[in-house]
């Protein structure tokens, strides 16, 4: 019986561990379709949303040891990044050590990219695929680093083409 026990308490642990490996603390907002036209730079707001009780580190934590949040976007060959803008954190001191001060996100945050066409870009509406790699933790342990897959449209537009 005792054997029994023992088995049913191992699976449950295990079962528990991969439900934390497969847990996402973070998801993504619905992303408008971004047009591109011509050479010209267009702006896409990505939105994020952070578990309640959770915050992650903010893409400038204060101390080498602490995993930054970053988005990395793979791009259609036609289509570039021109910048990528993180939010500012928030700074905050937690329970387990409040004489230091955590540089955070949570709740919602934006990351705001500036994508622009090719010279000679392909007409059409693209899928651009990436992910946002963070660590979330609450106000007593962090959780192992995730990466979270982003995805959104892209429509580069056809450019008129001028007679000589």
């Amino acid at each position: 019986m005792i054997k029994i026990v023992i088995v049913v308490l191992a699976l449950l642990v295990a079962s528990q561990a991969q439900d934390i490996k497969k847990k996402q603390y973070v998801t993504q907002i619905a992303t408008p379709r971004v047009s591109l036209a011509g050479a010209k730079t267009a702006p896409v707001q990505l939105r994020f949303a952070i578990d309640p009780e959770m915050h992650i580190n903010s893409n400038r934590p204060k101390t080498e040891n602490l995993i930054p949040t970053k988005l990395v976007l793979d791009l259609p060959t036609d289509i570039a990044v021109v910048k990528t803008i993180y939010p500012p954190g928030k700074d905050f001191s937690f329970a387990f050590d409040p004489s230091e001060k955590l540089n955070v996100y949570s709740g919602e945050f934006p990351i705001a990219v500036q994508l622009r066409p090719a010279h000679g870009a392909s007409a059409g509406t693209f899928k651009v695929h990436g992910e946002l790699q963070y660590q979330a933790c609450n106000d007593r342990a962090c959780f192992p680093p995730k990466k979270l897959p982003v995805e959104f449209e892209v429509t580069v537009l056809k450019t008129k083409s001028r007679r000589r």
